[in-house]
């Protein structure tokens, strides 16, 4: 979505339509979810942070200036939320992979097999994401799962473009090294 598309919602509920504000939570509800669950890694608890997410997104709206785009506006919002339920609870931040996607009825043996070793490859990632130092994880989950540019990354994460390039350079080298030692193991 643009942020000429938003800032037409954005306007809205600013000049008092609450009814705009549901458009935006539509839009970005499963994005905000997301980043939730792979961080605080428990469904009721990532519900909990998406809500309080969107209530400081609702109450923060007449501050956004429009300097990055607003879905990279929300993450950011998101992210800290979700390091803040985190560290009040006393745990280490981690991230997972997208959420497993539904079983289909597949027609024929081939297509299958195909899934099955899909699967397989995504449980093999998702466990060696785990591995990872958390923002090592979540690095690597923003630039290839969720799309987003360093630059965009750096506004969620607070760091420089170019020390997050450092950081996924050394995400990925890390997860080689990590998939390859699983690779050797099953050989």
């Amino acid at each position: 979505m643009s942020l000429q598309q938003d800032q037409y919602y954005i306007d809205k509920v600013i000049k008092g339509d609450t009814n705009a504000f549901s458009v935006l939570v539509d839009r970005y509800k499963h994005m905000v979810y997301t980043l939730a669950v792979r961080m605080v890694r428990n469904n009721e608890e990532a519900e909990e942070v998406a809500q309080d997410t969107f209530l400081k997104v609702y109450k923060a709206l007449p501050g956004f200036k429009g300097d990055s785009k607003f879905s990279t506006w929300v993450y950011k919002i998101a992210y800290n939320r979700s390091l803040d339920y985190i560290k009040r609870l006393g745990r280490v931040p981690e991230t997972t992979l997208i959420e497993e996607y539904a079983e289909h009825n597949k027609a024929n043996l081939e297509d299958v097999m195909d899934q099955f070793e899909m699967d397989d490859r995504k449980y093999t990632l998702k466990k060696a994401m785990k591995k990872l130092p958390p923002d090592y994880a979540t690095i690597l989950t923003l630039h290839y799962f969720e799309e987003l540019s360093l630059k965009e990354i750096s506004k969620v994460m607070d760091a420089s473009p170019d020390t997050l390039k450092v950081k996924l350079f050394r995400a990925r080298k890390r997860l080689g090294g990590i998939l390859k030692d699983k690779l050797q193991e099953k050989i």
